[in-house]
């Protein structure tokens, strides 16, 4: 009877291991295809029609590790572009998308939105806390020899007079990955909410 109690909690212990990867594959899965359809989106915006975007067949959603910061000195963020992050509301209201590919991080808002750099917080939480901290430290880990010129974390906003058409980012580790998504993201949705109201 023992044998067969321990074996029942084994089995429900796997079962529940199961629901929850098949939970987690379901939100991968609405995920992926949210994802696919704002590049979709994108792409018919710029003039693809839809028999051409079946042809893409690279994966889109698909991430590859970014290299951490200990190995950020001697290699590239990430070696080929393979990855799309889209960043939304709570309430799944499209922000932006990132895409991730080489040395670099491009962050294209969504054009509907008409983010301009003058839209607070932009300038005074995103800019002059966030980026400016960052490049604050690099600056200073090249002062001391622990990090080449470059290697230096920088960013371009590119504009169309105040409209923010694109943000990019170079040497970004997987720390900072981590902080610019949610810096980003909180960053739009206030800037979001101010337009709104």
């Amino acid at each position: 009877m023992f044998v067969d109690s321990e074996k029942m909690k084994a089995l429900l212990a796997f079962k529940q291991k199961l629901e929850k990867r098949i939970e987690e594959l379901n939100v991968e899965t609405k995920e992926a295809e949210a994802t696919l359809e704002m590049v979709n989106q994108i792409l018919l915006e710029k003039g693809f029609k839809r028999g051409d975007i079946k042809e893409v067949t690279q994966p889109v959603t698909e991430e590859i590790p970014v290299p951490t910061a200990k190995e950020k000195a001697g290699v590239p963020s990430v070696q080929e572009p393979e990855s799309v992050i889209p960043l939304k509301t709570l309430n799944e209201e499209p922000l932006a998308i990132i895409y991730v590919e080489k040395d670099s991080l491009h962050v294209l808002p969504d054009e509907s939105k008409s983010f301009s750099v003058t839209t607070p917080p932009f300038n005074h939480f995103l800019v002059e806390r966030i980026l400016a901290r960052m490049q604050e430290k690099d600056t200073e880990l090249v002062r001391m020899g622990q990090l080449t010129p470059d290697k230096m974390f920088s960013y371009n906003i590119v504009r169309e007079g105040d409209l923010i058409r694109e943000i990019v980012f170079r040497n970004v580790d997987e720390e900072r990955l981590k902080e610019l998504k949610s810096s980003l993201r909180w960053t739009f949705e206030k800037m979001y909410e101010k337009m709104k109201s």
